[in-house]
């Protein structure tokens, strides 16, 4: 019996539907935990969090602590294409680019740990050459308040990406439009803006989307590289969920939740933008 085009796409797609299934039960027993006490619906949970000061600390931590590490790694990632990127379009260019994402951001973590931390690799050279009387006097860069050890690790880790998303535009361009700007009088600034810009944003957007959701919830560096306080958002949910009283493992739940809706809200506000940028593009439009 053979199948028909419809039945051959649905068996195609059932290894991807099964496996995403998985998360998207956890999201859901989440979601009916969060909601649940003692086998009835309530909003407990949730009212709880939003009276917390320590709560709201942590949100705007670590959405401040995300978005400078997301914004440097885009702009990082963007200088370095738009200088480089006939020398990564070589062999050896990609493998170093490529060769950072090899390794998980745990070593990231550990590598500006043993760079960067007061005892660490630099401060002991600064020493050696005189340029510090003690290590004690370098500045504290590692499980810092001010999330300095955990930015340095997501940019590292994070700009190769960046690089890679946009190296197929950059590999793809015509330089005729950038000649067509200064024919027109045009200087670098109205090149890089009329020319370059309109077929850049989009994929910046996009990575800068996938680079929030994902620097937000993360938990190993945060964990590894912050401090006690405040904490992000990821740390936090995890402490109340592994504490020893049952009664914090809701409002864990309720935390994920508020997260998640942020990412989709976020998530979607950018996805919109793009997608009628990329709709302009397409008409010729600006």
């Amino acid at each position: 019996m053979k199948l028909s085009e419809t039945n051959k796409a649905w068996v195609l797609l059932t290894p991807a539907l099964l496996f995403l299934s998985l998360p998207a039960y956890g999201l859901f027993s989440a979601i009916s935990t969060s909601l649940h006490e003692s086998g009835s619906f309530t909003i407990k949970h949730y009212r709880t969090i939003f009276q917390q000061e320590t709560f709201w600390e942590s949100v705007g931590y670590s959405v401040r602590i995300t978005l400078i590490a997301t914004s440097i790694s885009l702009l990082l990632g963007l200088l370095l294409t738009r200088t480089f990127t006939p020398i990564i379009q070589s062999t050896k260019g990609k493998l170093s680019i490529w060769l950072p994402m090899l390794f998980p951001h745990f070593v990231w973590g550990y590598i500006v740990l043993l760079l960067f931390e007061q005892s660490g690799l630099i401060s002991h050279l600064l020493v050696e050459m005189g340029l510090m009387s003690s290590t004690s006097s370098f500045p504290i860069m590692t499980n810092d308040q001010n999330g300095i050890g955990i930015i340095l690790t997501y940019v590292g880790k994070e700009t190769p990406f960046v690089v890679l998303m946009l190296l197929p535009i950059y590999a793809k361009q015509q330089v005729g439009y950038k000649d067509l700007v200064h024919t027109l009088g045009g200087g670098k600034w109205a090149a890089f803006k009329d020319a370059e810009w309109p077929w850049v944003a989009p994929v910046l957007l996009e990575a800068g989307i996938i680079l929030f959701a994902f620097i937000l919830s993360a938990y190993e560096v945060p964990f590894l590289l912050g401090a006690t306080f405040p904490e992000m958002i990821s740390v936090l949910t995890y402490d109340w969920f592994y504490s020893g009283d049952w009664n914090e493992r809701p409002l864990a739940f309720a935390a994920m939740i508020i997260t998640s809706v942020l990412i989709g809200i976020i998530s979607f506000i950018a996805f919109s933008a793009m997608n009628r940028k990329r709709m302009l593009l397409t008409k010729g439009q600006d």
